[in-house]
């Protein structure tokens, strides 16, 4: 098995069903945080990790997605007729040189864990990354970047967490975990959306993943869970038996951008710190409140 990690899938096959009417003919990956959709800040925090394969995971009413990231000749013609070179750099830059992007359609919505498994005939047998693009991280450096750098540390497949409230345990992928050394911790067991009572911890799994091959396997042989999905939970709980999983407390800052409410904390956020309106909005904000940021 590779010692490094340069794939990364993306399940991009979501409805977004909690972002209706916007999402009914534009895929939620689409939504922009200031001026960058939700999916070209999943993609540059692979890029930053050494990603060089991206694979998307798609469906229908998802081409915009392949757009965004494919050549827009018209677009750079008339940014370049224009004169306009700073946004025409902007364009060309989405995706860097030397990084391909690969699609797959995911016929039916048969959940997570069936999404990764459709990603199997390009993985191969090799660690990969899995990004959820619904989860917004700002982290330096960023979360993949210190979730690869376990793993070329330990050669196991790596969780991103974090610490929830207990209440909230019903929305997660949970873990049972043992401290190994500062932020990285054993994983024991993990139950998908556990009533708060029977959670194992208050350690939740949030959109972040490096996974072995070995995953496939297990993937493979789940039988279909709750509304005939394949969790990703399910699968990884079965791989314990196998071999070590470990979770990282990452640093950074999560948005739910899944959710109304953290989709607009995202924006608020990126808008104060933006280069080019950071400034301007942080005052607005403040004359609202009485000089409170």
């Amino acid at each position: 098995m590779k010692a490094n990690v340069t794939k990364a899938v993306f399940p991009v096959a979501g409805i977004g069903s909690r972002f209706l009417p916007a999402t009914k003919a534009s895929p939620k990956e689409m939504m922009p945080i200031v001026d960058k959709p939700l999916i070209q800040y999943a993609v540059e925090e692979a890029v930053e990790a050494g990603i060089t394969d991206m694979i998307f995971i798609t469906g229908r009413n998802k081409r915009a997605i392949e757009d965004h990231f494919d050549k827009a000749h018209e677009v750079e013609s008339e940014l370049a007729a224009r004169g306009k070179a700073g946004l025409l750099e902007l364009v060309r830059s989405i995706i860097p040189r030397g990084v391909n992007c690969i699609y797959i359609r995911q016929a039916e919505p048969l959940g997570l864990g069936h999404a990764v498994l459709c990603a199997r005939p390009v993985v191969n047998e090799e660690p990969f990354a899995v990004i959820l693009a619904d989860d917004l991280i700002d982290g330096r450096p960023s979360v993949l970047s210190q979730m690869t750098a376990v793993f070329g540390r330990y050669h196991s497949s790596v969780l991103g967490v974090q610490e929830i409230p207990r209440e909230q345990s019903s929305q997660y992928g949970m873990v049972r975990h043992h401290a190994v050394d500062g932020n990285i911790e054993e994983v024991t067991a993990i139950v998908e959306k556990p009533q708060p009572a029977a959670s194992p911890s208050n350690l939740a799994v949030v959109g972040r993943y490096i996974l072995t091959p070995a995953i496939f396997g297990h993937l493979e042989r789940l039988p279909p869970g709750s509304g005939g999905e394949i969790q990703l939970t399910d699968a990884i709980a079965s791989l314990l038996g196998e071999e070590k999983v470990l979770a990282c407390r990452f640093h950074g800052t999560r948005y739910d951008c899944g959710s109304k409410i953290g989709y607009l904390q995202a924006m608020v956020a990126y808008g104060r710190k933006h280069p080019e309106v950071g400034a301007s909005f942080d005052a607005y904000l403040k004359s609202l409140y009485g000089g409170r940021p």
